[in-house]
């Protein structure tokens, strides 16, 4: 009798194993089915933040494809906005000057793999206050148009080359930055980089480090930071902070 119970446990133990095991085989074709039919990333929501010796500037903006994802070729429309506060001059009183940007551009984006190259054209904003020790002395809204190019080259497993740059007819100003980057064991990119930044009075330069690609609360973070010389200034440090959010 104690036999014929054991086979007929064991019976049991068997047939419990073959239903659970069914079930997680038709819940994990639930989840793929799930997974197919989602539709792809078509959106990146991206935000910045640049820390010098006289500025902060902070910004936020959305990248988004056109009838498609952001692993095809395609049309692709940005837009970003942006605001920071400076010193308005370099001796004391040094007044504070507010700056608000933005732009909305349009353009298209050419993908071989995990590398692109996009290219955007559209208009750039710009309005401008300074505080004066009498209350505001000068209120300002230009209007300019911005032709931009964003590069991401995988030469090789574990390398990356970012480039990115625009041109505006506010000002006369134009900015380009040039970052290569080696994969470390963790995942991430690190590799120097260089930046330029000149407008009809001042311009920008900038050697420093950056560490990319960083995964961190659902978000890729970027951070970077060297030293800048300036225009109005021989040499001072500055730091950066960046994230992605891809949807």
């Amino acid at each position: 009798m104690a036999y014929r119970v054991g086979k007929a446990g064991l019976a049991g133990l068997a047939m419990s194993f073959a239903a659970a095991t069914f079930c997680s085989a038709s819940a994990q074709e639930e989840e793929e089915g799930e997974e197919a039919e989602r539709s792809p990333l078509s959106m990146v929501i991206f935000g910045s933040m640049e820390a010098g010796p006289r500025k902060t500037f902070l910004s936020v903006g959305m990248k988004r494809a056109i009838g498609g994802g952001l692993s095809q070729s395609g049309f692709r429309f940005f837009v970003k906005a942006g605001g920071a506060q400076e010193q308005t001059r370099r001796h004391k009183p040094h007044g504070v000057t507010y700056k608000a940007e933005s732009q909305a551009l349009l353009g298209y984006e050419w993908r071989v793999g995990d590398s692109f190259l996009a290219l955007y054209a559209g208009s750039d904003t710009e309005s401008e206050q300074r505080i004066e020790s009498f209350g505001p002395s000068f209120v300002g809204t230009r209007y300019g148009a911005r032709v931009q190019a964003d590069l991401w080259i995988v030469p090789s497993p574990g390398a990356v080359i970012q480039a990115n740059g625009y041109v505006s007819s506010l000002n006369g100003r134009y900015w380009t930055r040039i970052a290569p980057g080696w994969q470390m064991p963790a995942g991430f990119y690190l590799g120097p980089e260089f930046e330029i930044y000149r407008e009809r009075d001042y311009r920008k330069l900038r050697l420093g480090m950056h560490l990319t690609g960083l995964r961190f609360l659902g978000l890729e973070w970027r951070l970077s930071g060297g030293l800048q010389s300036t225009s109005d200034r021989s040499s001072a440090y500055y730091g950066t902070l960046g994230l992605h959010w891809l949807r």
